[in-house]
């Protein structure tokens, strides 16, 4: 680990490699790791255009591979490191493997559920309750995706203005 970062920075910075790949692949870019005795156990980035699955979250799939690589659906000593605060599915499975400690970076205002939205991870009212940190590099994790988000509409604008020219064209003969 790189001494001169908090451990909570040095891992969000290795969720945000993860988002990176997801950006990689045109998918939003999300990404989370799984820490245990200050090590990474798992790694996942959003899948979900490239596997066509609705379930395939950063959250969800480091999840499952923690799982996988501890022998046990119980993470009770895990910190999960996500570049958006979990969504109330992603919260619902923070819940259910017990993980320790959530830290995001980026709010969700319109589905975030570990305090924007709502705070499903402290809710007394479930068996397990999770501690919540939030805004680790907040502004980096939001601006990668408010960045991807601008260039999807840029990209979507410049097919429509394609489209267009090319039905122009089609109609008039004439090619400017």
């Amino acid at each position: 680990m790189e001494m001169d970062l908090l451990p909570d920075e040095y891992f969000m910075r290795e969720a945000i490699n993860e988002a990176k790949k997801a950006e990689e692949l045109n998918e939003v870019p999300i990404g989370a790791v799984i820490v245990v005795d200050g090590k990474i156990i798992s790694r996942g980035h959003n899948l979900r255009e490239c596997e066509q699955n609705a379930i395939a979250h950063a959250e969800l799939l480091a999840i499952d591979r923690a799982c996988k690589e501890l022998g046990t659906w119980r993470l009770e000593n895990a910190v999960l490191y996500v570049t958006l605060e979990p969504c109330p599915m992603c919260s619902g499975a923070i819940i259910l493997s017990r993980i320790k400690r959530v830290v995001y970076g980026a709010a969700d205002p319109k589905g975030g559920c570990a305090g924007t939205l709502m705070n499903l991870l402290d809710d007394d009212r479930f068996n397990h309750q999770c501690e919540v940190t939030a805004g680790i590099l907040g502004l980096e994790c939001g601006l990668m995706l408010s960045d991807f988000f601008r260039s999807l509409r840029e990209k979507k604008k410049q097919e429509k203005a394609d489209k267009k020219k090319k039905e122009l064209v089609n109609k008039t003969g004439i090619d400017s």
